[in-house]
């Protein structure tokens, strides 16, 4: 099925399962639709079986959005308790859709127990409480692990809710990654159970004593994937302590409610602690598509220091075959719920990177790895790491046991039947008129945002949005203080000087700029001595740079010494002009 065929059936309300390859745009087609609905005013619940998961998609896990937590079994005392949370009350019977990510990791008991608890908190007998449920995923991924106690793990597909949702699958076929190239090939001969001869040769000629000039300690342009954590963490710590430059730590500041700041760091990518040095080999764990790097963006380390933002070259590519020189700002994870903000980290979105595990691979894409897969442990995960390559030409074999052409043969049965159900849902489309499926489109659109308003042509009359920066600069012109402005706009301090600093600059998101007028009384934050002393310390710096940036904020510090605060610094910089 291609992706516009099965945004199309999604927008008819129905309850979806969209599954297909690796590459074959799960996730885009899934945000497509998301961002359809967020546009249309439709209350989504966003979720995933997997922290990790969840917080790619900016949403949480389905246990804390559904209340189940991390229960086996619920009795209907323990229903009646979750459905009188308020919090939990609230957004579910709000919710019109509910989105379920990588559901390959989730019991099937557990989607048994959301059903029950959807149909209690929505007085509904309806499967799902009446929900429209999207789900997504791909059944030769890892598969869900029982803790000790629990029932035994099985996929959602066995689960009784799943035959009750009646859900239409829609198996994606159409390949965004590789192209024609023959890891593709491999990967689906893995899918099919029977791995040819030709494609093991493939394999086998990408062990690393078959291929020339690769080092294996020192070659950066691949990503060592390990099974095991103890592999993972050795040969990070190992290779950053022979990087012989200075080390600086950036600790990670959050704010909101401890289970969930926990949960957030937990599942975040990024590290509590990042130790950076020049030299060091990293990777981007968050897409900045502005900025021009992803999750999964490959680099070392150019510069960094404790005021400034690390510069990181990105592995050569073809287009780029020097790398790009990128700036890596500071990235937000946050979990919201109905717009009311109740948890948020704060981090530079790398990671360490010589080496990470097939576990938290999942869901990359990656030019180039260096695999070893001879201690794999569960079917799936050789597939996994395979699929994270975009190329067979930039995999590289450590090691590799016939475990890992190993796929669950239940699921390798299961996936010829969804197949066939996805080729009866295209039929039905293909018989459908393209005036049929706009009515059937509009009228779910009606039922879940009954106060959506069209145009003569049947588009939705957008409201006009207000960037973030446009709100600061309204406070700005009513003088509010730097510490008002956060509070009321729930951010941090320094992210509201950041957001003048682009006014004044008119750069992107900002419809009207700033005049240094605006801002003047800003100076008042700033203690006369204190200004004094920092105007003579910028003026010196900038005299020193060779460029006509901003002066760094860095050599300024070191001039005015502990008793002037960052904070001050970075005003008198934007009053005194020297941000333009």
């Amino acid at each position: 099925m291609t992706q516009r065929d099965a945004l199309n059936i999604l927008k008819t309300g129905k309850n979806v399962f969209i599954t297909g390859p690796a590459g074959s745009g799960k996730t885009y087609v899934l945000n497509e639709y998301i961002k359809y609905l967020k546009e249309h005013d439709v209350s989504i619940g966003i979720t995933a079986s997997t922290g990790i998961a969840a917080t790619h998609m900016g949403g949480v896990t389905i246990h804390s959005w559904s209340g189940i937590g991390v229960k086996d079994r619920l009795s209907l005392q323990d229903i009646e308790e979750i459905a009188e949370k308020s919090y939990i009350k609230s957004k579910v019977q709000a919710a019109k859709v509910l989105v379920i990510d990588e559901v390959s990791m989730l019991h099937h008991f557990r989607l048994d127990l959301i059903n029950r608890v959807l149909k209690h908190v929505r007085r509904s007998n309806e499967p799902f409480g009446g929900l429209q449920i999207v789900l997504c995923g791909d059944f030769f991924q890892l598969p869900p692990v029982s803790r000790m106690g629990e029932p035994d793990a099985s996929f959602v597909y066995n689960s009784q809710s799943w035959k009750e949702g009646q859900f239409v699958v829609c198996y994606l076929h159409e390949n965004y990654r590789q192209g024609d190239d023959p890891i593709l090939n491999i990967l689906n001969e893995i899918r099919t159970g029977e791995v040819s001869d030709e494609s093991r040769e493939q394999l086998r000629s990408r062990y690393i004593s078959n291929i020339q000039g690769i080092d294996v300690n020192v070659n950066y342009e691949s990503t060592r994937l390990y099974t095991h954590n103890i592999d993972v963490d050795k040969v990070n710590e190992i290779e950053l302590n022979k990087v012989e430059a200075n080390e600086f730590v950036y600790e990670m500041s959050s704010r909101g409610k401890k289970p969930l700041i926990e949960m957030l760091k937990k599942s975040c990518l990024a590290t509590e602690f990042l130790r950076l040095r020049k030299g060091a080999r990293v990777m981007c764990v968050k897409n900045n598509f502005e900025k021009g790097y992803v999750n999964g963006t490959l680099g070392v380390v150019v510069s960094c220091a404790p005021d400034s933002d690390p510069v990181i070259r990105s592995a050569s590519t073809p287009d780029f075959p020097e790398g790009r020189l990128l700036t890596i700002e500071k990235a937000t994870w946050m979990i919201e719920d109905g717009g009311r903000l109740l948890a948020e980290l704060n981090q530079y979105p790398l990671r360490l990177a010589w080496a990470i595990t097939v576990h938290k691979s999942q869901g990359m894409s990656l030019d180039s790895i260096l695999v070893d897969l001879s201690k794999v442990f569960e079917s799936g995960m050789g597939y996994v790491a395979l699929s994270r390559v975009r190329t067979l030409a930039g995999l590289s074999i450590l090691g590799f046991n016939e475990n890992a052409f190993a796929v669950n043969v239940q699921v390798l049965e299961y996936d010829r039947h969804l197949k066939e159900l996805s080729a009866k849902a295209e039929s039905v489309l293909d018989y459908s008129s393209q005036e049929e499926i706009i009515q059937g489109q509009n009228e779910y659109l009606a039922k879940v945002a009954p106060l959506h308003k069209l145009d003569k042509n049947g588009k939705k009359i957008k409201k006009v949005k207000i960037s973030t920066y446009d709100q600061t600069a309204k406070l700005v012109k009513t003088e509010k203080s730097i510490k008002e402005m956060a509070k009321e706009r729930q951010l941090e301090e320094e992210t509201i000087i950041s957001q003048i600093e682009n006014l004044i600059q008119n750069g992107k998101g900002v419809s009207e700029p700033l005049k240094m007028r605006e801002i003047l009384y800003l100076k008042r934050e700033i203690s006369p001595v204190n200004f004094a002393k920092i105007k003579k310390a910028l003026d010196e710096v900038a005299q020193k740079q060779a460029d006509d940036k901003a002066p760094l904020l860095s050599p300024v510090k070191t001039k005015v010494g502990a008793n002037v605060s960052w904070k001050e610094i970075r005003l008198a910089r934007l009053l005194l002009g020297y941000v333009k």
